[in-house]
């Protein structure tokens, strides 16, 4: 028997089976209670570890990265996650991050097929911000968005610091019942969850790790609207149907270089 220290920092026992018989000086594997079944639960144990998928091919992943949670890659390449309460809060960062983000994405698209479509004469979308609007001033709607943001911001974080907190009786306007905050992150309830995909939320694996998956396209997808506002100083549809009629000299490349 061997022992072997795994990437997480645990040992776990390897056996070797030989097709010796035993004697006097050699023990039997069988001669130990339970010894084989635990020896083929380490064996997988390291052969899980071995086959993890990592955002780097054979990359060793960091020990405070299990892969426990949703969508872990081993990715923390500044180390940011060191601390247990550290990585907390990244971590519902990163969620609250990929949900603007999504939010943000769908609104653009979908705002930018009504305005080229020429169902409704709507602003690009980085010009949004700038438009003025008849049944309310800029500032009356700053702060009213500040307030509203400000109030959710506030409820999310006391939930953070002590969860299922928020969806006590007394504490959201009576409708405390509707969220069912029963992890950070996901509140769940009619409001959040109305098909109910994900009730049991602590065995809700896959879900999480379809959201997270799509929350960071989401990200990466805004960045790229970013990055063609300030080179073409155009929709995202726009840049799609440009594109489209000339593929070869109406590209990412040939935009960068005349820019």
């Amino acid at each position: 028997m061997a022992l072997a220290a795994n990437t997480h920092g645990r040992v776990v026992h390897t056996c070797t089976l030989s097709s010796k018989p035993p004697t006097l000086f050699s023990r039997s594997t069988a001669a130990v209670p339970g010894h084989h079944a635990h020896s083929l639960r380490a064996r997988f144990e390291v052969r899980a570890i071995a086959e993890r998928a990592t955002w780097l091919p054979g990359l060793d992943p960091p020990t405070y990265l299990d892969g426990t949670l949703p969508g872990d890659y081993g990715f923390d390449p500044l180390g940011l996650g060191e601390q247990p309460e550290d990585l907390k809060w990244y971590v519902q960062a990163e969620l609250v991050h990929c949900r603007f983000a999504m939010a943000g994405v769908a609104g653009i698209l979908g705002t930018d097929l009504i305005r080229v479509s020429g169902i409704s004469n709507l602003p690009v979308w980085f010009e949004a911000g700038a438009t003025k609007f008849d049944f309310a001033n800029t500032t009356a709607l700053f702060f009213v968005q500040l307030l509203l943001m400000g109030f959710v911001e506030t409820k999310r974080y006391m939930d953070f610091l002590h969860p299922g907190s928020q969806a006590k009786e007394g504490t959201f306007l009576g409708i405390e019942a509707s969220l069912e905050g029963l992890q950070p992150g996901y509140p769940g309830g009619p409001l959040f969850n109305p098909m109910g995909l994900a009730k049991d939320i602590e065995n809700a694996h896959e879900v999480k790790l379809k959201e997270i998956k799509n929350g960071r396209l989401a990200m990466v997808a805004m960045l790229g609207f970013i990055v063609q506002a300030s080179v073409t100083h155009a929709g995202p549809i726009d840049n799609l149907l440009t594109h489209l009629s000339d593929p070869f000299n109406k590209n990412i490349v040939h935009a960068l270089t005349s820019s």
